[in-house]
């Protein structure tokens, strides 16, 4: 897990570097200032030595202007560290799920990978802070003050060695019960932001069906249970402190008890006053850093879970790879499935597509009928590649679709989802998601086959009217018809789309499907659709039954021929005669 969240640092080395330096060089600032203060009290001020004071006071604001510059500049150089650490394993992780199939999105929610980009990155960031500037200080300054503990009286400073066993073993046993509260906390984060994200997202729905209530419920459930967690491991950790502080006041007791009684019974040959006053500053350095070093554990006990979370986004390989030598270019729009079946768990007992052979010529219009889980986007999908045929082979141009460079081929294969996605921003940014460098003139003229020109021109703002996120200000008839101008654009070889037009009337259903011919007539066109009169004057029609092809051919031929596809068309005659 650290080799790979270490490759995030990249840039960043040099200030990585730079703080465990001045964290180090502030430390001996540090540990050389209690050891002047003794030989001021004992030189100077017990003797009276005003010369010997003004020495070493200047020479003690020197080592304190230093400490102080070396502070800052390790404060300087961690905060960039870590916030450039932090952005690098954000954009690593982005970039890593932009190269993801459906497949491997499939393994993440949305809110999983949102807390991932967010939380836990933030709680990481946190711990590289701490690890490149307190793990090194606390340590650093741990050792050299014990040094001088020691260098002072070496019998006194034995209470430290009867503490520090103590301390060890309590942090361990907190960081055992802690960390597996932690990891649970980090999924049910998880589940809040599902049901927030879920929530917003249908925010319409819910107050359609006087839903709030049940929806608070809800959050507040899932809220109790991060708070029952929380409180639950924050109130182990709270162990922590009153420990540390219980060994930092037993300590200097004791040293005190013993030093004293050191000085006295010696006449202050075995030790002097400002020997005691080091060595008790020095406890204080000692177990100070100490509890530093006991927040450090802390918090990497809880980044430990956020960082194998951010790790299993970072290692997921793509289950979609370019081949070695990839074809660039696809010489038309022909399609042919040759006994293909599909599965999502890629496993060939539970196909959800099973022996499809269909020969699709350049240019054909063809059209997909079936019912509710008959897997017809399933069976598009594989087209662009979105996912992998299990079995068989599918070839597009004449090649097989997995000897194609990816981007070449999906910029040839152009489709409307199902769910139709509008991003924030103009309608000329959104459309120019199909084709970067189009003009106005190829804006209106898709706009215009795509039955969207008129909407769009009664806006106040015209074709830079601005599209909130998801669309909502726009109906969804309009979001589906800038989404088709958007697809038409890119000209594709071949275009999808998948019940794509389910929200427009059959009249601008029509006209679409007319100006399809006119604006892109070589391209192949694959129509998903529930109703008969989207499909009826295509040149083929598939209609899929439970994942098999239970028929292919003309609207006619199959009106003779398959039952299913003329049960779905007297069916549909005969409510458009009821509502005539």
């Amino acid at each position: 897990m650290i080799k790979r969240l270490s490759k995030s640092i990249r840039e960043y080395k040099l200030p990585t570097i730079l703080t465990p330096i001045f964290a180090a060089l502030e430390v001996v600032m540090e540990v050389l200032i209690p050891m002047l203060m003794g030989k001021l009290i004992d030189n100077g001020i017990n003797k009276s030595d005003t010369a010997y004071v003004v020495k070493i006071g200047l020479f003690l604001i020197v080592l304190c202007a230093l400490s102080l510059f070396f502070g800052v500049a390790c404060g300087i150089t961690a905060a960039k560290a870590s916030s450039g650490f932090a952005k690098n394993l954000r954009h690593d992780m982005f970039h890593n799920i932009q190269s993801f199939s459906f497949a491997n999105i499939d393994r993440f929610s949305t809110s999983g990978l949102v807390t991932r980009l967010t939380t836990d990155v933030t709680n990481l960031q946190n711990s590289y802070q701490m690890i490149i500037r307190i793990a090194v200080r606390s340590p650093s300054m741990l050792l050299f003050s014990l040094g001088m503990a020691l260098s002072i009286n070496a019998k006194i400073s034995m209470v430290f060695v009867c503490v520090i066993p103590f301390l060890a073993l309590a942090l361990g046993f907190i960081v055992s019960k802690a960390h597996p509260i932690f990891k649970r906390v980090f999924k049910t984060y998880d589940k809040l932001n599902n049901v927030v994200n879920e929530n917003l997202h249908g925010i319409r729905v819910v107050k359609s069906f006087v839903r709030e209530d049940e929806e608070d419920k809800k959050f507040k459930t899932v809220s109790g249970k991060i708070y029952d967690d929380t409180k639950k491991a924050e109130g182990i950790l709270a162990f922590n402190s009153p420990i540390m502080q219980f060994s930092t006041y037993l300590c200097m007791i004791l040293i005190a008890w013993f030093g004293a009684n050191l000085i006295i019974s010696t006449n202050e040959t075995g030790m002097t006053t400002g020997d005691l006053f080091s060595l008790l500053t020095y406890t204080m350095q000692i177990l100070m850093n100490l509890m530093m070093l006991s927040m450090i554990f802390v918090m990497l006990t809880m980044s430990r879970a956020a960082g194998e979370r951010v790790c299993e986004v970072l290692n997921e390989q793509s289950s979609l790879h370019n081949p070695e030598n990839p074809v660039t270019v696809v010489s038309d729009g022909s399609i042919e499935f040759r006994n293909v079946g599909f599965s999502y768990s890629a496993k060939e007992d539970n196909l959800c597509l099973k022996d499809v052979n269909i020969r699709i010529e350049s240019g054909e219009t063809v059209g997909i009928i079936g019912s509710t889980g008959s897997s017809k986007t399933s069976l598009v999908q594989l087209i662009p590649r979105l996912y992998d045929v299990t079995t068989g082979s599918l070839t597009v141009g004449g090649v097989d679709v997995r000897e194609y460079d990816l981007n070449c081929l999906r910029k040839e294969v152009a489709m409307v989802l199902q769910k139709n996605v509008l991003f924030s921003g103009t309608i000329k940014d959104n459309l120019r998601w199909g084709k970067e460098d189009a003009t106005d003139e190829e804006m209106i003229a898709a706009c215009k086959s795509s039955q969207a020109h008129s909407f769009i021109s009664e806006m106040p703002d015209g074709y830079d009217t601005y599209i909130e996120q998801g669309g909502t200000n726009v109906s969804g008839g309009q979001k589906q018809r800038i989404c088709i101008a958007r697809s038409l654009l890119q000209r594709p070889k071949i275009l999808i789309l998948d019940d794509s037009t389910s929200a427009v009337d059959t009249k601008t259903d029509a006209m679409i499907r007319k100006a399809f011919s006119e604006y892109i007539p070589e391209t192949t066109k694959i129509i998903i659709a529930q109703r008969i009169s989207s499909i009826e004057g295509a040149d083929k029609i598939i209609v899929l039954d439970d994942g098999n092809v239970a028929g292919f051919g003309t609207h006619d031929e199959l009106l003779r021929t398959n039952e299913i596809y003329r049960d779905v068309y007297f069916s549909q005659m005969k409510g458009g005669n009821e509502n005539e």
